[in-house]
Protein backbone atom coordinates (compact mmCIF):
# COMPACT_ATOMS: atom_id res chain seq x y z
CA UNK A 1 0.00 0.00 0.00
CA UNK A 2 1.22 3.12 -0.96
CA UNK A 3 2.63 5.60 1.88
CA UNK A 4 0.84 8.96 2.50
CA UNK A 5 3.29 11.89 3.79
CA UNK A 6 2.24 14.18 6.71
CA UNK A 7 2.49 17.20 4.19
CA UNK A 8 -0.06 15.28 1.88
CA UNK A 9 -2.28 15.01 4.45
CA UNK A 10 -2.04 18.38 5.67
CA UNK A 11 -3.23 19.81 2.19
CA UNK A 12 -5.92 17.41 2.12
CA UNK A 13 -7.05 18.31 5.41
CA UNK A 14 -6.98 22.14 4.19
CA UNK A 15 -8.82 21.25 0.90
CA UNK A 16 -11.64 19.29 2.92
CA UNK A 17 -12.11 22.23 5.12
CA UNK A 18 -12.58 24.66 1.93
CA UNK A 19 -16.08 24.92 0.84
CA UNK A 20 -15.68 28.03 -1.14
CA UNK A 21 -12.91 29.85 -2.88
CA UNK A 22 -9.39 29.67 -1.06
CA UNK A 23 -8.68 32.48 1.86
CA UNK A 24 -5.78 34.00 3.49
CA UNK A 25 -6.30 32.05 6.33
CA UNK A 26 -6.25 28.96 4.09
CA UNK A 27 -2.89 29.98 2.64
CA UNK A 28 -1.56 30.69 5.90
CA UNK A 29 -2.68 27.83 7.45
CA UNK A 30 -0.89 25.36 5.28
CA UNK A 31 2.20 27.27 4.83
CA UNK A 32 2.66 27.47 8.76
CA UNK A 33 2.57 31.31 8.76
CA UNK A 34 0.43 34.02 10.25
CA UNK A 35 -1.97 35.72 8.43
CA UNK A 36 0.00 38.60 8.45
CA UNK A 37 2.89 37.14 6.69
CA UNK A 38 1.07 35.35 4.25
CA UNK A 39 -0.81 38.77 3.54
CA UNK A 40 2.77 40.50 3.14
CA UNK A 41 3.79 37.73 0.57
CA UNK A 42 0.77 37.92 -1.26
CA UNK A 43 0.86 41.59 -1.83
CA UNK A 44 4.67 41.34 -3.29
CA UNK A 45 5.83 43.19 0.00
CA UNK A 46 8.92 40.34 0.62
CA UNK A 47 10.92 43.17 3.03
CA UNK A 48 10.32 41.65 6.18
CA UNK A 49 9.86 37.86 4.92
CA UNK A 50 12.87 35.33 5.26
CA UNK A 51 13.10 33.35 1.67
CA UNK A 52 12.55 30.26 2.44
CA UNK A 53 9.17 31.57 4.16
CA UNK A 54 8.21 33.31 1.00
CA UNK A 55 8.29 30.23 -1.12
CA UNK A 56 6.11 28.60 1.54
CA UNK A 57 3.51 30.92 1.32
CA UNK A 58 3.71 30.82 -3.01
CA UNK A 59 3.84 27.17 -2.67
CA UNK A 60 0.30 27.22 -0.79
CA UNK A 61 -0.68 29.63 -3.01
CA UNK A 62 -0.17 27.48 -5.95
CA UNK A 63 -1.37 24.16 -4.33
CA UNK A 64 -4.79 26.13 -3.16
CA UNK A 65 -5.38 27.73 -6.56
CA UNK A 66 -5.72 31.06 -4.45
CA UNK A 67 -6.55 34.73 -5.80
CA UNK A 68 -6.22 37.54 -4.25
CA UNK A 69 -9.38 39.69 -3.25
CA UNK A 70 -9.63 42.35 -4.67
CA UNK A 71 -12.22 44.63 -2.57
CA UNK A 72 -9.81 43.06 0.12
CA UNK A 73 -6.72 44.32 -1.16
CA UNK A 74 -8.21 47.95 -1.98
CA UNK A 75 -8.54 48.14 1.93
CA UNK A 76 -4.86 48.82 1.77
CA UNK A 77 -4.67 50.06 -1.29
CA UNK A 78 -7.66 52.45 -1.40
CA UNK A 79 -8.03 51.03 -4.64
CA UNK A 80 -10.40 47.84 -6.74
CA UNK A 81 -8.41 48.46 -9.81
CA UNK A 82 -12.05 47.85 -11.95
CA UNK A 83 -13.23 50.75 -13.77
CA UNK A 84 -17.17 51.15 -14.75
CA UNK A 85 -18.39 52.08 -18.16
CA UNK A 86 -22.33 53.03 -18.24
CA UNK A 87 -23.37 53.05 -21.76
CA UNK A 88 -27.21 52.88 -23.42
CA UNK A 89 -27.66 50.55 -25.19
CA UNK A 90 -25.54 47.20 -25.58
CA UNK A 91 -27.55 46.22 -28.48
CA UNK A 92 -26.47 48.78 -30.85
CA UNK A 93 -23.23 47.54 -32.53
CA UNK A 94 -21.27 51.07 -31.84
CA UNK A 95 -20.73 50.52 -28.16
CA UNK A 96 -19.03 46.99 -28.26
CA UNK A 97 -16.29 49.03 -30.30
CA UNK A 98 -16.28 51.89 -28.15
CA UNK A 99 -15.56 49.38 -25.08
CA UNK A 100 -13.11 47.27 -26.72
CA UNK A 101 -11.27 50.65 -27.13
CA UNK A 102 -11.81 51.52 -23.27
CA UNK A 103 -10.82 48.03 -22.38
CA UNK A 104 -7.71 47.53 -24.79
CA UNK A 105 -6.54 50.65 -22.99
CA UNK A 106 -7.62 50.45 -19.29
CA UNK A 107 -6.14 46.69 -19.07
CA UNK A 108 -2.87 47.76 -19.81
CA UNK A 109 -2.39 49.77 -16.55
CA UNK A 110 -3.90 46.45 -14.59
CA UNK A 111 -7.23 47.59 -14.55
CA UNK A 112 -10.78 45.55 -15.45
CA UNK A 113 -13.33 46.84 -17.65
CA UNK A 114 -17.21 46.56 -15.97
CA UNK A 115 -20.03 47.59 -18.28
CA UNK A 116 -23.37 48.67 -17.11
CA UNK A 117 -26.33 48.94 -19.32
CA UNK A 118 -29.08 51.80 -18.64
CA UNK A 119 -31.05 51.06 -21.84
CA UNK A 120 -31.93 54.76 -22.57
CA UNK A 121 -33.12 54.33 -18.91
CA UNK A 122 -32.92 57.75 -16.24
CA UNK A 123 -33.93 55.37 -12.92
CA UNK A 124 -31.35 52.66 -14.16
CA UNK A 125 -28.56 54.89 -14.84
CA UNK A 126 -28.84 56.30 -11.19
CA UNK A 127 -28.54 53.17 -9.67
CA UNK A 128 -25.34 52.94 -11.43
CA UNK A 129 -24.28 56.34 -9.84
CA UNK A 130 -24.86 55.18 -6.40
CA UNK A 131 -22.61 52.47 -6.70
CA UNK A 132 -20.25 55.04 -7.76
CA UNK A 133 -20.77 57.02 -4.73
CA UNK A 134 -20.10 53.92 -2.99
CA UNK A 135 -16.72 53.76 -3.70
CA UNK A 136 -16.88 50.45 -5.84
CA UNK A 137 -14.78 51.55 -8.47
CA UNK A 138 -11.81 53.55 -9.13
CA UNK A 139 -13.04 56.01 -12.13
CA UNK A 140 -16.15 55.67 -14.73
CA UNK A 141 -16.82 56.40 -17.63
CA UNK A 142 -20.20 57.55 -18.92
CA UNK A 143 -22.82 58.10 -21.97
CA UNK A 144 -25.28 59.85 -19.76
CA UNK A 145 -28.84 59.71 -20.97
CA UNK A 146 -30.24 61.54 -17.72
CA UNK A 147 -28.03 62.57 -15.64
CA UNK A 148 -26.54 66.35 -15.43
CA UNK A 149 -23.49 67.94 -14.64
CA UNK A 150 -24.28 68.85 -11.38
CA UNK A 151 -25.20 64.90 -10.40
CA UNK A 152 -21.42 64.19 -11.84
CA UNK A 153 -20.30 66.16 -9.18
CA UNK A 154 -21.17 64.23 -6.61
CA UNK A 155 -19.22 61.47 -7.69
CA UNK A 156 -16.29 60.70 -5.56
CA UNK A 157 -14.51 59.24 -7.86
CA UNK A 158 -12.89 60.04 -11.51
CA UNK A 159 -15.48 60.43 -14.31
CA UNK A 160 -15.05 60.95 -17.85
CA UNK A 161 -17.83 61.64 -20.63
CA UNK A 162 -18.81 60.24 -23.85
CA UNK A 163 -20.38 63.37 -24.72
CA UNK A 164 -19.90 67.06 -25.91
CA UNK A 165 -18.18 69.52 -23.30
CA UNK A 166 -20.81 71.98 -23.33
CA UNK A 167 -23.09 70.09 -21.34
CA UNK A 168 -20.60 69.22 -19.19
CA UNK A 169 -17.75 71.65 -18.37
CA UNK A 170 -16.55 70.19 -14.98
CA UNK A 171 -15.32 66.87 -16.62
CA UNK A 172 -12.79 65.53 -19.51
CA UNK A 173 -15.34 64.69 -22.27
CA UNK A 174 -15.29 62.56 -25.84
CA UNK A 175 -17.06 62.48 -28.42
CA UNK A 176 -17.40 62.31 -32.12
CA UNK A 177 -18.18 65.87 -33.96
CA UNK A 178 -21.83 65.27 -33.61
CA UNK A 179 -22.70 68.59 -35.53
CA UNK A 180 -19.74 68.11 -38.23
CA UNK A 181 -21.57 64.56 -38.70
CA UNK A 182 -24.67 66.32 -39.13
CA UNK A 183 -23.15 68.33 -41.68
CA UNK A 184 -21.72 65.69 -43.87
CA UNK A 185 -24.94 63.55 -43.89
CA UNK A 186 -27.16 67.09 -45.22
CA UNK A 187 -24.49 68.58 -47.48
CA UNK A 188 -24.39 64.76 -49.17
CA UNK A 189 -28.52 64.31 -49.47
CA UNK A 190 -28.53 68.64 -50.92
CA UNK A 191 -25.43 68.04 -53.18
CA UNK A 192 -27.50 65.19 -54.77
CA UNK A 193 -29.71 67.00 -55.65
CA UNK A 194 -32.43 66.51 -52.99
CA UNK A 195 -34.78 69.23 -51.81
CA UNK A 196 -37.15 67.47 -49.41
CA UNK A 197 -35.55 66.06 -46.86
CA UNK A 198 -37.03 63.91 -43.47
CA UNK A 199 -35.58 63.47 -40.69
CA UNK A 200 -35.42 60.33 -38.07
CA UNK A 201 -34.37 61.48 -35.01
CA UNK A 202 -34.14 59.79 -31.81
CA UNK A 203 -36.14 61.30 -28.66
CA UNK A 204 -35.46 65.01 -26.80
CA UNK A 205 -32.89 64.33 -23.66
CA UNK A 206 -32.56 67.27 -21.31
CA UNK A 207 -28.64 67.29 -21.35
CA UNK A 208 -28.07 68.12 -24.93
CA UNK A 209 -27.28 71.53 -26.25
CA UNK A 210 -27.17 70.51 -29.79
CA UNK A 211 -29.07 68.27 -31.47
CA UNK A 212 -29.60 66.19 -35.57
CA UNK A 213 -32.53 68.92 -35.56
CA UNK A 214 -30.37 71.86 -34.98
CA UNK A 215 -27.88 70.76 -38.07
CA UNK A 216 -30.81 69.89 -40.06
CA UNK A 217 -32.83 73.10 -39.65
CA UNK A 218 -29.47 74.64 -40.21
CA UNK A 219 -28.56 73.16 -43.16
CA UNK A 220 -31.96 73.87 -44.88
CA UNK A 221 -31.35 77.93 -44.00
CA UNK A 222 -27.97 77.74 -45.63
CA UNK A 223 -28.91 76.75 -48.84
CA UNK A 224 -32.43 78.69 -48.80
CA UNK A 225 -34.55 75.96 -48.24
CA UNK A 226 -38.03 76.19 -46.51
CA UNK A 227 -38.23 73.87 -42.90
CA UNK A 228 -41.61 71.89 -43.05
CA UNK A 229 -41.29 70.37 -39.37
CA UNK A 230 -43.86 67.58 -40.34
CA UNK A 231 -40.47 65.78 -42.00
CA UNK A 232 -39.23 65.81 -38.47
CA UNK A 233 -40.20 62.75 -36.93
CA UNK A 234 -38.93 61.64 -33.73
CA UNK A 235 -38.65 58.21 -32.16
CA UNK A 236 -36.47 55.19 -30.21
CA UNK A 237 -33.61 54.28 -31.71
CA UNK A 238 -34.58 51.11 -32.48
CA UNK A 239 -35.25 49.90 -35.81
CA UNK A 240 -38.98 49.23 -34.51
CA UNK A 241 -38.55 52.86 -34.31
CA UNK A 242 -36.90 53.86 -38.23
CA UNK A 243 -39.68 51.15 -39.21
CA UNK A 244 -42.56 53.36 -37.93
CA UNK A 245 -41.00 56.95 -38.55
CA UNK A 246 -40.52 56.16 -41.82
CA UNK A 247 -44.17 54.66 -42.31
CA UNK A 248 -45.15 57.84 -41.37
CA UNK A 249 -43.23 60.05 -43.64
CA UNK A 250 -44.33 57.86 -46.79
CA UNK A 251 -48.14 58.14 -46.20
CA UNK A 252 -47.47 62.03 -46.37
CA UNK A 253 -49.45 63.28 -49.19
CA UNK A 254 -46.31 64.71 -50.70
CA UNK A 255 -43.21 62.58 -48.72
CA UNK A 256 -39.52 62.92 -49.30
CA UNK A 257 -37.48 61.94 -51.62
CA UNK A 258 -34.48 61.36 -49.19
CA UNK A 259 -34.56 60.42 -45.39
CA UNK A 260 -31.47 61.48 -42.88
CA UNK A 261 -31.58 59.12 -39.81
CA UNK A 262 -29.20 59.75 -37.25
CA UNK A 263 -28.58 56.04 -36.35
CA UNK A 264 -27.87 53.04 -38.49
CA UNK A 265 -30.22 50.95 -36.76
CA UNK A 266 -32.87 53.47 -37.22
CA UNK A 267 -31.86 53.47 -40.89
CA UNK A 268 -32.03 50.12 -40.84
CA UNK A 269 -35.43 49.90 -40.25
CA UNK A 270 -36.19 52.57 -42.58
CA UNK A 271 -35.27 51.12 -45.35
CA UNK A 272 -37.12 47.71 -44.79
CA UNK A 273 -40.49 50.48 -44.74
CA UNK A 274 -39.55 51.70 -47.61
CA UNK A 275 -39.04 48.05 -49.06
CA UNK A 276 -41.97 46.90 -47.95
CA UNK A 277 -43.76 49.84 -49.65
CA UNK A 278 -42.33 48.96 -52.74
CA UNK A 279 -39.53 51.69 -53.16
CA UNK A 280 -36.63 51.65 -54.77
CA UNK A 281 -33.93 52.37 -53.00
CA UNK A 282 -31.92 54.37 -53.72
CA UNK A 283 -34.18 55.48 -57.17
CA UNK A 284 -36.91 56.57 -55.44
CA UNK A 285 -35.59 57.23 -52.07
CA UNK A 286 -32.59 58.13 -50.67
CA UNK A 287 -31.56 56.80 -47.06
CA UNK A 288 -28.41 57.93 -44.94
CA UNK A 289 -27.54 56.72 -41.41
CA UNK A 290 -24.60 57.41 -38.99
CA UNK A 291 -22.28 55.13 -37.07
CA UNK A 292 -21.09 53.21 -39.73
CA UNK A 293 -22.22 49.65 -37.90
CA UNK A 294 -21.06 46.16 -39.84
CA UNK A 295 -24.99 45.87 -40.23
CA UNK A 296 -24.45 48.77 -42.31
CA UNK A 297 -22.30 47.11 -45.18
CA UNK A 298 -24.38 43.91 -45.40
CA UNK A 299 -28.09 45.47 -46.19
CA UNK A 300 -29.26 45.51 -49.52
CA UNK A 301 -28.55 48.20 -50.81
CA UNK A 302 -25.65 48.71 -48.56
CA UNK A 303 -26.11 51.90 -45.88
CA UNK A 304 -24.54 54.81 -46.70
CA UNK A 305 -23.69 56.40 -43.32
CA UNK A 306 -21.18 58.64 -41.79
CA UNK A 307 -18.51 56.57 -40.11
CA UNK A 308 -17.57 57.63 -35.89
CA UNK A 309 -14.27 56.80 -34.84
CA UNK A 310 -15.83 54.49 -32.09
CA UNK A 311 -12.44 52.46 -31.25
CA UNK A 312 -10.79 55.68 -30.89
CA UNK A 313 -13.87 57.66 -28.52
CA UNK A 314 -12.96 54.51 -26.29
CA UNK A 315 -9.38 54.98 -26.39
CA UNK A 316 -9.05 58.61 -26.05
CA UNK A 317 -11.61 58.48 -22.60
CA UNK A 318 -9.80 55.79 -21.11
CA UNK A 319 -6.36 57.51 -21.22
CA UNK A 320 -8.35 60.90 -19.39
CA UNK A 321 -9.74 58.38 -16.90
CA UNK A 322 -6.35 56.89 -16.75
CA UNK A 323 -4.56 60.33 -16.03
CA UNK A 324 -7.35 61.36 -13.95
CA UNK A 325 -6.95 58.24 -11.57
CA UNK A 326 -3.05 57.89 -11.92
CA UNK A 327 -1.73 61.73 -11.71
CA UNK A 328 -2.17 64.77 -10.31
CA UNK A 329 -5.35 66.38 -10.42
CA UNK A 330 -5.80 69.38 -12.27
CA UNK A 331 -8.09 71.82 -12.54
CA UNK A 332 -8.39 71.94 -16.59
CA UNK A 333 -10.78 69.97 -18.53
CA UNK A 334 -9.92 68.66 -22.12
CA UNK A 335 -13.02 68.60 -24.56
CA UNK A 336 -12.18 66.64 -27.80
CA UNK A 337 -14.69 65.82 -30.38
CA UNK A 338 -13.50 63.29 -33.11
CA UNK A 339 -13.89 63.69 -36.47
CA UNK A 340 -16.71 61.74 -38.56
CA UNK A 341 -16.24 60.46 -42.11
CA UNK A 342 -18.74 60.05 -45.41
CA UNK A 343 -19.31 56.31 -45.97
CA UNK A 344 -21.09 56.37 -49.44
CA UNK A 345 -22.46 53.02 -50.29
CA UNK A 346 -25.48 52.28 -52.37
CA UNK A 347 -28.78 53.63 -50.61
CA UNK A 348 -28.28 57.40 -51.67
CA UNK A 349 -27.88 58.64 -55.51
CA UNK A 350 -28.91 61.36 -57.62
CA UNK A 351 -32.50 62.89 -57.40
CA UNK A 352 -34.22 61.64 -60.56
Amino acid sequence: MRSVSFENIQIICVLFMIKKRPTLRDVAKLAGVSKATAARVVNSDYELVREQTRERVLDAVRQLGYERHAIAGSLRSERTYMIALSIPDITNPFWPEVARGVQDTVEQSGYTVVLMNNDWNAEREEKHLRKMRQNQFDGLIINPTGTLNADLMQIPVPVVLLASGESYPDFDTVSSDSAQAGDLAMQHLIELGHRRIGLIAGPLRRRKSHTHRDTYIKAHREHHLPVDPTLIIQTTFTQEGGYDAMRQLLDMSQPPTAVFAVNDIIALGALRAAQMAQLRVPEEMSIIGMDDIFAATTTYPPLTTIAKPKYAIGVTAARFLLARIEEAESDETQHILLPCTLVQRSSTAALQ
